[in-house]
Formats: structure tokens, sequence, C-alpha cells
């Protein structure tokens, strides 16, 4: 087959797609026009979350037959009209699991022990140890909101390495098959969560799902954690619920626009930020290549 790789990929998983006869083409950072341009000739895509497969692109690629996400979340590729068009969409959805709930963890500790805000702080020559008393992590209530892998998985690492106690909400899924987590309503979760960390896929459901009145809902001494979507969290309303001291201090991952622009959440001392990182080990980004070659040897 003739494929575009649109996003990086681990430099082996590239050369084992040329190894099994495949005519792979590298290249990434296109704007959406030159991606037009470019893919009419290929028969498949493998994209991260960088490159966008709407309608507009599906019909510039007459010979595409197969979309690879190397990564968990489809909501940058228009499922409905591939689906129409007869396009198959495949995505690496347990590769990147581990990467992404140890990100979220280490989110946690670092809130909590103020590490990022004190760093910032004594590069700038002051010692401000007795602002900084923070919490442990340890038998704390930790809130789940998407218990799918990567929700599972940041479970797993709470109970296991901090004896916390897991609870979890899921909008698709009414029973968890997980025992160690105990299922119960949205805000309930609010109300008893030390802990917050989102795990859900961006649709017209989830945009702006934690907003102004769930903030409000949480605790005061919460910690709120994303490393879903961008999207799903009003980034407004997480400003306004930091500076009100709503919640005791949040993290992001992701956001509505990426790369995003500097605003007024940046100024919060109780916010840290990571740029859409949650993937982004060797061992994460080696399983993904294993994952994208499997799936283009079961196609073929």
């Amino acid at each position: 087959m003739k494929v575009l790789v649109s996003d990086k990929i681990a430099d082996s998983a590239a050369q084992a797609l040329k190894d099994m006869g495949h005519a792979v083409t590298i290249k990434t950072g296109m704007t959406p026009e030159e991606l037009i341009e470019f893919i009419p000739p290929f028969e498949a895509i493998i994209v991260r979350s960088a490159t966008k497969v709407r309608k507009n692109v599906m019909d510039a690629a007459p010979n595409l037959k197969l979309v690879v996400r190397g990564g968990v979340g489809l909501d940058n590729v228009d499922l409905d009209y591939a689906k129409e068009k007869g396009i198959t969409v495949n995505n690496t959805p347990t590769a990147a699991s581990l990467s992404v709930a140890e990100l979220t963890i280490g989110h946690m500790l670092s809130l909590s022990r103020y590490i990022a805000l004190a760093d910032s702080t004594m590069k700038d020559g002051k010692w401000n140890k007795k602002q900084y008393k923070g919490h442990e992590l340890s038998n704390k209530t930790l809130g789940i909101i998407g218990c799918g892998r990567i929700g599972k998985e940041t479970a797993r690492i709470g109970i296991n390495g901090f004896k916390m106690n897991v609870i979890g909400f899921d909008p698709y899924v009414k029973e968890c098959n997980d025992p160690c987590i105990e299922m119960m309503d949205i805000d309930k979760i609010f109300e008893k969560a030390d802990y917050i960390s989102m795990h859900l896929p961006l649709t017209d459901d989830t945009k702006h799902m934690i907003s102004v009145d769930e903030f409000k809902k949480m605790k005061d001494s919460a910690y709120f954690v994303s490393c879903a979507r961008g999207g799903v969290v009003d980034e407004k309303a997480l400003t306004n619920a930091l500076k009100n001291k709503d919640i005791a201090g949040a993290a992001l991952d992701v956001f509505e626009k990426e790369p995003n622009e500097r605003c007024e959440l940046f100024d919060q001392d109780n916010f840290e930020a990571t740029p859409h990182i949650g993937a982004q080990t060797f061992e994460g980004q080696s399983r993904v290549g294993d994952e994208i070659i499997k799936i283009l040897k079961e196609y073929i």
C-alpha cells in the first residue's frame, strides 16, 4: 500500500512498515491545505493527534482505504463520513494507557506537594519552605470520570501505589467490570473525591462537561486533573474556579486549542500545564508503533 505518515511515529515502526513492502512516505507538520494537496495518491494514512482527517481530506483522497490513529481518541477523524466512504478507521487504544495514567498520577503528586511551583520559585531565588505544606495521596479518595482503559490504569496505580479509595462515573457504562472502582452518580464524585481525574473522549455530549456548576460542587480542597481531551473542560470556568478557590488546584495536559495560547489560566499559582505529553514516552510510542504494524498486517 501507499502509506502516508503525517504525524511522528517511532522510527522502528516506520522501518517495519517499509520492510513489509509498503511504500511509506513520512511528511509531518503539514497544514490542512497542504494535506489536501498531498494525500490523493495514498491508500492509507497514519496520524496521531495533530492531523485532522475530516470530510474535506477524505474527499481529496480518492484512493484512501485506511486511517490509523496512533493513540486512544478518534475525535480528529470524521468517523461517520469515513463509514459512508467505506474507509476503515482503527486506533491503538491500549498502547499508551500506562503512559497517560502515570502522567495523571504525576500531576496529582506535583499539585499536592507544590513540586512545579517550588521548582519555579527556587529558580527565582526564593526559599518558600513554610508556604508549601502539602498533602499525601495515600488513603485519599480518587474520583475517575471515564472508566475505560486509561481510567482503570489510573485507578490501579492509585490503589496499589497509594492505597487510594477509588470511585468512578462513566456516562457510557452503568457498571464497571473493575471491582476496585465503586461506580456512582457524578455529583457524588464531586462531593466525595479529593482528586478528580478526567478520562473521557471529546464528543457533543462531553464538550464542556466540566464547567461552572461542576467546579462549585467539588470540595474546595479537591485537585482536578485532565489528561483526556481538550474541550471536555471549560477552561474559562476552570480559571474562575482556581481564582475563587472553589478547588485547591488543577492540571491540564490537553487544551481546547492546541498549540494553546497563553491566557489567564496560566497566571494561577495553583495551576499546572503540560503540552499534551500524556502518550509521549519512549515505551508508549514503541507500543503504538507495534499496534500500527499489527493493524496494517491484519488489514492486508
